[in-house]
């Protein structure tokens, strides 16, 4: 088997983390941590996602082993998504990773604030120079 590299350029696991990286990756497989979700539970479950991101993002985590999609034949057709064997090994980093979010949105928000305000003077200095000139 090949030494995988992330950080080599040409590496396809490459293409793994950038889909774990993705928000709605991360959104989707904590939402479905809990069980199988139809798409409009799902819809619900995250926030904001468009139907349409959401079925591109669902389609792109089935092909890469992570969801399971399960078609059930009845009228109306009722499918349903739950996390593969493979996408639960993603249940613990990724939920860690929106309880780390959580747990220091309010130091992320300050650190911004002190950038922003310690950039705003110089920003302001630049607009009068442009407008003097």
């Amino acid at each position: 088997m090949p030494a995988w590299n992330v950080m080599v350029a040409t590496c396809p696991s490459r293409t793994s983390l950038a889909r774990i990286a993705n928000k709605w990756t991360a959104m989707i497989v904590i939402a479905l941590s809990g069980g199988s979700l139809r798409f409009g539970e799902l819809r619900q479950a995250v926030d904001g996602i468009s139907g349409k991101v959401l079925a591109d993002t669902l389609r792109d985590l089935e092909r890469d082993g992570i969801v399971d999609r399960t078609a059930y034949d009845q009228m109306p057709p009722h499918v349903e998504y739950e996390l593969s064997a493979l996408g639960r090994t993603l249940r613990e980093p990724l939920t860690a990773l929106g309880q780390w979010a959580e747990k220091h949105i309010a130091d992320v928000m300050s650190a911004r604030d002190s950038y922003d305000n310690r950039l705003a003077p110089a920003a302001l200095g630049s607009t009068l120079d442009a407008d003097a000139g």
